[in-house]
């Protein structure tokens, strides 16, 4: 039995379900919105490469570190972008959250941080993770500010990590929030999505 059984999480009018071949042709609308396979520090896919990336998560899922969702609108059914379990590490009990993109529309909005507390939600409360981790480009500030956001903690740099898209080597920003952080963490999510709602 897999650690990450297929899962459907919703709240917000927010769906992530199981990334499927199906998905394809709304994450290529969703990765044109915005022209985000242009920046150098995202994994986002080029429009016509998303049943590819879809395959390639497909393929980590079926080896058992790394379980993709696609984020969806749940009334409209229109694809948002995708995120995704990774370094799935069922010994200790930790997985990553990571591949995360959206489509511009909907960036600086409800979406990330409802995405965000369903996954980890569903990882400490339901599949018993110690340790929640993230990690991201030294140079993707915003994506480190939104981390940090979450209540994870910086765990350090690794230096000279891995290729960039353009074939730069780039050092990678590690975080991590562990299970007795998470009430808190949860309880100051919650009360952002409040006060974005009243906005």
């Amino acid at each position: 039995m897999a650690f990450v059984e297929p899962v459907t999480l919703r709240a917000r009018g927010v769906r992530l379900e199981p990334l499927a071949l199906a998905h394809a042709q709304g994450l290529s609308v969703a990765a044109a919105d915005g022209e985000l396979w242009k920046l150098r520090i995202t994994s986002v896919p080029e429009p016509q490469d998303t049943h590819a990336y879809i395959e390639t998560a497909l393929e980590g899922r079926a080896q058992g570190h790394r379980f993709a969702f696609a984020v969806v609108e749940d009334a409209s059914g229109q694809v948002l972008g995708s995120t995704s379990y990774h370094d799935i590490l069922p010994a200790v009990r930790r997985v990553e959250i990571g591949y995360t993109w959206y489509r511009q529309s909907v960036q600086r909005t409800h979406v990330n941080t409802t995405a965000k507390l369903l996954m980890m939600g569903h990882a400490f409360d339901q599949l018993g993770c110690h340790v929640v981790g993230w990690r991201t480009d030294n140079f993707n500030f915003a994506s480190q500010r939104a981390i940090e956001r979450l209540g994870a903690k910086k765990d350090g740099v690794i230096r000279g990590h891995a290729l960039r898209r353009d074939g730069t080597i780039r050092d990678t920003v590690m975080y991590s929030m562990r299970t007795g952080e998470w009430p808190e963490a949860r309880a100051q999510l919650l009360y952002l999505l409040e006060r974005h709602a009243q906005d």
